[in-house]
Order: structure tokens, then sequence, then C-alpha cells
């Protein structure tokens, strides 16, 4: 049982010693570091959302519309946050969120490697994107025995859509999280307004690039890159049911739909062979004036019956997470704030904004009465104006 609130002691301990936190503890101080550390192109596309960025602010301001009871004389000495997630024991119910391009966010190009590196120090898995700046194959050797999982867009090329998923099968990777939400770019102002596609040209086509379909059909002095540009959607194509059959057989990894926030979607997925459904509205990037992803999630609950369902949207403490977890979310993804921590302190920045996030769940767990992940459930919280 590992114990999160740890990293608190050891903060307070540093500055028994005359020595600060090297790296923001709240989100809004990290945020607003991280503005300063990355170039402005880069800085618009990570923090933008789409349309005015109403949906992206109602995200994180839907988790202030609920509230946790406390309880009291249970006084929980140690608590267990260990979750199974499609056959996989983790010892948290965190993970990082799948983010394309992620690798701009480090000083070194390779922030699918950083994250990866700090997935092995954490035990918090990460979804490795489809747009990386390194090959899956490398990036997956760098979590240790932290399990992975992989972000797939699925191109309109089924031979090369299934080389992608046999690759991550190979690489050890123990799931696959199909993004549905991104076939086509959301209307996203910030980018537009300095012409700005970040995707091309950046070095986060080296799935495609390194992918041996792929390269069986260059010609000779074809440059891998540009080939991608004009011949790939580089965020895959539409997917519907009929790809979801199709790609159901092409793999035994657990499939994860990502981008779900219908129940009648969650029921369907269900019947098409899905081993978990992943709520999320891509953190209000794709789409604006929908719902939030939290306000979606009881009844896409109901609708899997059963099945797990993973989160994310908006999450930026602690406190959310204990919340999404509440009502009834088997594992809650974090986006913004480790490429934050990235940004500003690459694998060692990553690793703090994770502990800070599981320490302040944890305590919220040990203040508030609540021993194990089975306790938070929905009877704890009440609906607050």
């Amino acid at each position: 049982m590992t114990e999160f609130s740890s990293y608190q002691d050891e903060l307070y301990e540093q500055g028994r010693h005359g020595h600060q936190p090297p790296y923001p503890i709240t989100f809004a101080e990290l945020e607003k570091k991280a503005s300063a550390a990355l170039p402005p192109k880069v800085w618009q596309y990570v923090a933008g959302g789409a349309g005015d960025e109403h949906t992206q602010r109602a995200n994180c301001e839907a988790f202030q519309r609920w509230g946790l009871y406390p309880r009291m004389l249970v006084a929980p000495t140690e608590r267990d946050m260990s979750i199974e997630l499609c056959g996989t024991r983790l010892p948290s119910p965190v993970f990082m969120a799948p983010v394309g391009v992620i690798g701009v966010c480090a000083q070194d190009g390779h922030g699918d490697i950083a994250a990866a590196r700090a997935s092995a120090r954490t035990g918090v898995p990460f979804f490795a994107g489809t747009l990386s700046s390194d090959p899956m194959e490398d990036v997956a050797p760098e979590a240790g025995d932290t399990p992975g999982f992989f972000q797939l867009y699925v191109p309109p090329d089924r031979e090369l859509g299934a080389s992608l998923v046999h690759r991550a099968e190979a690489a050890g990777y123990r799931g696959i999280a199909v993004t549905l939400d991104t076939w086509v770019t959301g209307w996203r102002p910030r980018d537009l307004a300095g012409s700005n596609y970040p995707q091309v040209p950046s070095g986060c086509l080296s799935s495609y690039t390194s992918d041996p379909v792929f390269r069986a059909r260059l010609r000779p002095g074809d440059d891998p890159v540009e080939t991608v540009v004009r011949t790939l959607p580089i965020f895959g194509g539409p997917f519907r049911w009929d790809d979801l059959d199709w790609l159901r057989s092409e793999t035994d990894l657990p499939l994860m739909l990502k981008g779900i926030c219908h129940p009648d979607d969650a029921r369907r997925a269900k019947d098409h062979g899905a081993d978990a459904i992943y709520c999320s509205n891509h953190g209000g990037r794709q789409a604006n004036g929908g719902l939030t992803a939290l306000e979606c999630l009881p009844d896409v609950l109901e609708a899997a019956d059963g099945l797990p369902v993973l989160f994310d949207s908006g999450v930026r403490t602690g406190a959310d997470i204990i919340k999404a977890l509440a009502l009834g979310a088997t594992a809650v993804g974090v986006g913004r704030p480790y490429c934050y921590g990235l940004a500003l302190g690459g694998v060692d920045g990553i690793v703090h904004v994770l502990r800070s996030l599981l320490a302040e769940a944890d305590l919220i767990m040990a203040v508030d009465g609540y021993p194990t992940r089975g306790d938070l459930t929905p009877r704890a919280l009440r609906a607050v104006r």
C-alpha cells in the first residue's frame, strides 16, 4: 500500500533544511510559470481550447458544484487507492492522459520519453500518444515496471492502422485508447490567430515515419515527414461503428473508447466489444458549447453497466480526482498539470506534479474519513451551488 501523503512530509523536511519546493504547489502558479517558460505558440497550443473556451473553463468549474461529506471518528491511518483496470493492478486511480505533441513541452523535444520516465518513478501510467516525438517502441521501455497504454488515432488506411496496433502489442502496452473526437481539428482560435498548426511541422510524427507499412511505400528520395503531411490525415480519419468492429478483430488488447459522453454511445460501445469507456470531451479543446465531461459522467457510468469508465477533462487538483472517483470513475486522467510540470522541470517537474496531486487526494481521504477507493461512492457527495 503506497502512502502518497508522504510527499507532504518530504516537502516540510526540505523546509527544515532551508529548501523550498523547486516547483509550484498550486495549479494557478504552475500555469503562470509554465506560460512564461514555453515559447508563445507552444503555450497557446497547450493552454488553448475550442471557440471562446467556455467548455474548457466549464470543465473545471463543474467540480465546484460537488462537495464531499467529511466523516469523523474514522481516522484511517492507512488508505488504499489501488484499482484494477482491464486486468492490470495499479497503485492509484490516476493516469497521465494522452497529450498530442507533448514533445514540444520539453526543452529537449522529447516529452514523451520524459513522461514515461516519470511514470516509472511514480507508478502513474502514461498513455503514450500516436503524435509522439519518439517511436512508441522507444517510449514504452522508459516506463520501467509501470504499465503503459497507447492512444490511437486510427488512420483510414486499415493496413497502416493494423500496423500501429500490432506495434503497440509488441511494445508491451496493456491497452489501446481509441480517440474518437479528433478525426477533424476543432475550431481553435489561439492556434488560428498565430497561423500555428502545431502538428506540422514538428517532431511528433515518429510513430508514422517509423512504421514499416508506411516506410515500405516510400519512393527513393521521399522525405518521410513531408510524405506523412501530404498523404495522411495526421489525426486519423472518420471512425465509425464498422471501423470499431474491424479494430476489435485486429487485437486482443483491451480497447478503451475515448470521447464517449452520451449514454447511448456507451451502451452501443459495449455491444461492439469495447473493454472500457473513456468519458472525456478532450478537455474542451475540440468542440465548444457542449456539456462538461463531469456532467456526462453519471449517465455514462449507468449505461456502461459494469465496464470500467476512465475520465478526464478539467482535472486540476487532488480534490477533483476524489470527486470524479466518488461519482464512479474507475480511473482519472490529468493532462495540462503534468504538461506544465514537464515545461518547468522535465521528468522532475512531472514527478512533482503527480506526487502533489496524489498527496492531496490521499490526505483528503485521511481527513474526511474514507479508508479505501471503495468508500468513495456517490453517497459521499452532495450537490452544492
